[in-house]
């Protein structure tokens, strides 16, 4: 490893770093690579909000040994003269991190109020100057300072406020927290749905020296309790009421809590410490400035400012501890990569409806669209049940990021449009999508520099394309993201057909969101792309087929996991290299396609990451006459699940028979079933037995954690798992990716195009 120490800044001391290389690396170079018809409720129903990440198509993830995995793709890309390196390594993983001198920080902390040694380059944008956020949001407000910043509605009427404004209300906001006692290194949660009030609650924990803490909507009481007591949360700022009783539930568990602000409606109660917004507000606003610059002035760019919580595969949620320069830096440099323009030139303008709390959005929503001095225009809170379209036809965002099942409703909802439309325009619409389609994947092929599109694609164009977009609010958006979860190759091309290409981005909460993103200039469907500038990526372990699992250098590397020193040594290997826990291989030109996942974390379509072995075991508890379940729902719309009953196994083969267990026999007998055969069970054949199983997930779904972790169609299979037939491993293990391949058809049926469930029932056999 190559250390030079380089001349500091006046905030911190910077170290050049480079990515250590080690004997067998293999390095190449990443090159470069009639519809206008109302679309309000297209995105109703669209999955709930997820933990993550993974971001901004990110994927957060448990990190640890190598297990089965399952196949999932991303696309990706970056311009030319954002060229990286990418290594291939066949090496053992250095099982744990170099302990830094003492006095001298390391590559990683567990401890919040350390600070890291910073990833710096020795060129290009990974040399940059390092910032605190309080840097960049004041050099932002002195070049756009009288530009519109956020945008937001109250009943009818549109409120916003400049860059000038909203530096200084976040000031009086962090002031407000030093008032009611916000400690140095302690937590500030935000709970609730994006607004302005959410980004300045944000911001002013951070000037004020605190942590900006998001927590989930959808965190039950006890969710919140242990992110609150983990971070220290002195604060906690909730939306509304409902919010509210989930914190006053668990308030006697927090003993570092000291305030609870309530930033939507009036209060239903008056307690002590309990403030309205306005109040909250009214406390800093006449405080000195001089105590809040002395803690700003003591603010370095290597010590930590966000945390995000991530669920990962088993055990207690982990607090990704971000520094101000992985904040500071990734916005630059993914800005400087999709090639955002200032907003002297043409303001950026985007729509904020995704989950704050996690890393996707704050990064598009508040830090990216802050750096060039862009507008963020905030959805209503039901914007996933229905009225994102109406904002989005509003706003027209420039630049507009959607997690796969928010495409995935659109195009629901435009293929429902089309089959009503009369012959003629079927046609017509067929016709242009063909044409779509094909200029659009032979520009992908050929570049961006090939010759000129067909006259046919012009008319299309004009007919079918330029009507599309309107009706979707998307014609002013020249860019259209995909991120926080696995897209399907099926969703890609249909808007490639309508002329929207979809730039997935491929990173996790670890990473500050974003590692790779797809650009115009280098775009390959079912690939992630290549890196932001400044950022490596490394195979680890690569297999004969060149599969490897996929590390990260850069500066957008997060700090550690906070006070979890064991799971931040998981991640991070003895030389810095983050490991994604993904597995991936590049192509000939360097884009990187995702071919597995090391862990078996299940990350719907909707962006949920679902770990399924809980969800399994419990109903094989709640449903006895059960063996084995798998569940179902990667890159999925809803969970489903296969599921076996106990039989007979054959002493000398180890095959499983058709006839029950005597076990399973006498659960069938109380239950009123005559069955003594799997056969007589399988495929809903028994209704006594099929309401048993239904009444069990029933009870199962009922302590779900979310609406997206629960399951909404299953089936029996004609015959259980076993180490013969393949489904299992020597150790029993379930061999996921087989039992998938094996039962491919069964589950495509799950996800026939039908009505999406809206129960969990499935309907009972007939008579």
């Amino acid at each position: 490893m190559q250390l030079t120490l380089c001349e500091s800044t006046d905030m911190s001391e910077a170290v050049v770093m480079e990515p250590p290389r080690a004997d067998g690396f293999l390095e190449s170079s990443c090159g470069v690579g009639d519809s206008a018809a109302s679309l309000d409720d297209c995105i109703a129903d669209t999955a709930n909000e997820s933990s993550e990440e993974d971001s901004t198509g990110e994927k957060e993830e448990e990190i640890g040994p190598h297990n089965e995995v399952t196949c999932s793709t991303k696309t990706t890309e970056v311009p030319a003269e954002h060229t990286s390196n990418t290594q291939t390594v066949k090496a053992q993983r250095p099982s744990s991190l170099a302990v830094p001198a003492a006095g001298e920080p390391g590559m990683w902390t567990s401890q919040g109020d350390a600070e890291v040694k910073l990833r710096i380059g020795d060129s290009g944008l990974a040399a940059e100057t390092p910032l605190t956020v309080h840097q960049m949001l004041t050099s932002t407000v002195e070049r756009f300072g009288d530009y519109k910043a956020l945008s937001w509605k109250e009943g009818e009427q549109q409120k916003s406020l400049n860059y000038r404004e909203y530096y200084q209300t976040c000031r009086t906001a962090a002031k407000s927290f030093m008032k009611l006692g916000l400690q140095r290194y302690h937590g500030v949660g935000i709970l609730g749905f994006n607004s302005a009030e959410w980004f300045i609650a944000d911001i002013g924990a951070i000037l004020a020296g605190g942590f900006a803490v998001g927590i989930y909507t959808t965190n039950s009481p006890e969710a919140c309790q242990y992110v609150a007591e983990n971070c220290k949360a002195n604060i906690i700022v909730v939306e509304n009421h409902k919010q509210l009783q989930k914190i006053l539930q668990v308030e006697d568990k927090l003993p570092h809590l000291k305030a609870i602000i309530q930033y939507k409606d009036a209060l239903k109660e008056k307690r002590p410490n309990l403030y309205t917004w306005a109040e909250f507000m009214e406390l800093g606003r006449d405080e000195p400035e001089e105590p809040l610059d002395a803690i700003i002035s003591s603010q370095k760019p290597n010590q930590c400012c966000t945390l995000i919580y991530t669920s990962g595969t088993t055990g207690q949620p982990k607090g990704v501890m971000l520094s101000h320069d992985n904040i500071t830096w990734t916005a630059l440099s993914t800005s400087r990569h999709v090639r955002l323009t200032d907003a002297t030139l043409a303001q950026e303008v985007v729509v904020s409806y995704l989950p704050l709390s996690h890393i996707a959005a704050q990064m598009v929503d508040m830090w990216i669209t802050m750096k060039v001095g862009g507008v963020t225009y905030f959805a209503q809170p039901d914007a996933l049940k229905g009225s994102l379209v109406n904002t989005l036809k509003e706003v027209r965002p420039t630049a507009f990021m959607g997690v796969p099942r928010v495409w995935e409703k659109m195009q629901e909802k435009m293929k429902s449009v089309g089959a009503k439309s009369s012959t003629v325009r079927r046609k017509v619409a067929a016709w242009a999508k063909d044409v779509g389609l094909q200029t659009n994947l032979t520009k992908m092929n050929q570049s961006a520099a090939a010759g000129r599109t067909p006259f046919s694609y012009q008319i299309a164009k004009k007919l079918v394309f330029k009507k599309v977009r309107k009706a979707l609010g998307l014609d002013r958006c020249s860019k259209c993201y995909t991120g926080a979860a696995p897209i399907t190759k099926d969703t890609l091309e249909f808007f490639l057909s309508l002329d929207i290409p979809l730039y997935e981005l491929y990173g996790m909460s670890e990473s500050t969101g974003p590692h790779t993103i797809s650009s115009p200039e280098a775009f390959k469907l079912t690939s992630c792309g290549k890196e932001i500038p400044g950022c490596k990526t490394k195979l680890h372990n690569p297999d004969e087929e060149g599969n490897g699992e996929i590390c990260f250098w850069g500066r957008h590397v997060f700090m550690g996991y906070l006070n979890m020193p064991d799971k931040t040594e998981e991640a991070l290997d003895a030389e810095g290299w983050l490991h994604s826990g993904d597995l991936g291989k590049h192509d000939q030109k360097g884009f990187l396609f995702i071919t597995g996942r090391i862990k078996e974390l299940i990350i719907t379509a909707g962006g949920e990451n679902i770990p399924p072995v809980p969800i399994e075991d419990a109903v094989k508890e709640a449903v006895p006459l059960i063996n084995n379940a798998m569940l179902i729902g990667d890159k999925r719309k809803f969970l489903s699940m296969l599921l076996t009953i106990k039989c007979q196994v054959n002493a000398e083969s180890g095959e499983p028979e058709d006839e029950l267990t005597a076990e399973a026999v006498e659960i069938c007998r109380k239950l009123g079933s005559t069955a003594t055969k799997v056969s007589e069970v399988a495929s809903g054949r028994d209704r006594a037995v099929h309401a048993a199983i239904q009444e069990g997930i029933n009870r199962v779904n009922e302590n779900a954690t979310s609406n997206a972790q629960r399951i909404q169609k299953w089936i029996i299979l004609d015959q259980d798992f076993s180490v013969t037939g393949g489904e299992l491993g020597p150790t029993m293990k379930l061999k996921r990716p087989v039992v998938a391949k094996m039962y491919k058809e069964q589950i495509e049926n799950f996800y026939k195009e039908l009505a999406t469930p809206t129960t969990p029932d499935a309907p009972l056999p007939p008579k």
